[in-house]
């Protein structure tokens, strides 16, 4: 467990944060999103715990230190796995281990993980305590407000209380049901109706516990709103993504003690600061478009946008791309600045 100090400062880290995305929110993804976010958490994608245990650890679990504060989030329901990839992970330094009972996915449902355990909240319990017996940093849950038939006003709290009955102080919910049977994961993400007051009455029945909220959150006026209700934190997802400079680049306001330092920096800026990341990652044999593709969204509602993103799908992932496909497609920002 964590000294109160270290606890204070991991719960202001989620005042607000970006949420775990499969295929989205890798270490290139999460070191772009640092340059514009001082104090947001952000989280890797989901990694199983079978995953950690027999694949290749390294190139899973490895990051750049400039991104903490960071999160790793696993998926299992087995303890004894889920114990020994907190165990292996514990030498990367995350500051958090979360685990994830949201998704729902029908390859996650298979393997009995994520929002399928909703169903079945003392197995959760299992594995928070078991993973807690190995972790030097606090284990989170992500959750949803329920599945299928479920009555989120009875299912929800009794899961909080299973769940944290174990140890688990910090959870993270996705404010929509998820549909095991009948929706896509996508369909997941915006059909069930959002339930932000049930989310905001956890906080209230629960005032020991840190709540933060998810689900369709794209400005940061929704999120200062929901914090000034009375919840811990907020976590943005596809906003975040798919147009970063809105969500992240004024997000530090949100932690008063620290807005007087934010640098003011601009989306080019971040484009400069992204070049020498490129170059380290091209010398090293990676391919632009690794990187390129998580940065199509920076431009988002400006001039030049869309032959941003034009230049980049299309020659980023070419053999040999390099520098120069990058300098074209700023290039192309210039010129559409310049006809204004």
């Amino acid at each position: 467990m964590t000294d109160l100090s270290i606890q204070k400062g991991f719960r202001d880290a989620h005042r607000l944060s970006v949420a775990p995305m499969m295929d989205w929110t890798d270490r290139h993804c999460r070191y772009f999103h640092r340059l514009m976010t001082r104090h947001a958490m952000l989280y890797t994608e989901m990694v199983t715990a079978p995953a950690i245990i027999h694949g290749p650890r390294d190139r899973l679990l490895a990051y750049s230190t400039a991104e903490h504060p960071i999160a790793l989030q696993l998926g299992g329901s087995d303890p004894r796995e889920l114990a020994q990839a907190t165990r292996l992970a514990q030498p990367f330094g995350y500051d958090e281990i979360n685990l994830n009972v949201g998704c729902p996915s029908d390859r996650v449902q298979s393997g009995c993980f994520g929002a399928v355990l909703m169903e079945r909240p003392s197995l959760v319990a299992d594995c928070v305590a078991a993973m807690q017996a190995e972790a030097r940093v606090p284990v989170t849950v992500k959750c949803r407000i329920g599945v299928d038939d479920d009555d989120p006003e009875t299912v929800l709290p009794r899961f909080l209380e299973t769940v944290a009955g174990a140890g688990v102080q910090h959870f993270i919910i996705h404010a929509r049901k998820a549909w095991l049977k009948g929706l896509s994961p996508k369909e997941n993400r915006e059909i069930p109706p959002l339930d932000y007051g049930l989310v905001l009455r956890m906080k209230q029945q629960f005032p020991d516990l840190t709540i933060c909220i998810n689900g369709g959150i794209a400005s940061l006026d929704l999120a200062q709103d929901l914090l000034g209700q009375g919840l811990d934190g907020v976590m943005i997802g596809r906003a975040a993504y798919h147009d970063p400079v809105s969500v992240l680049l004024g997000a530090d306001a949100l932690w008063p003690a620290a807005a007087q330092d934010a640098p003011t920096q601009t989306a080019m800026d971040v484009a400069a600061k992204m070049r020498p990341y490129i170059a380290d990652h091209l010398a090293a044999g990676g391919r632009l478009h690794q990187i390129t593709r998580h940065m199509l969204g920076l431009f988002h509602g400006r001039p030049g946008a869309r032959a941003w993103r034009r230049v980049l799908s299309e020659g980023a992932s070419r053999d040999g791309a390099g520098l120069d496909v990058y300098n074209a497609a700023l290039a192309e920002l210039d010129m559409a600045a310049a006809a204004q």
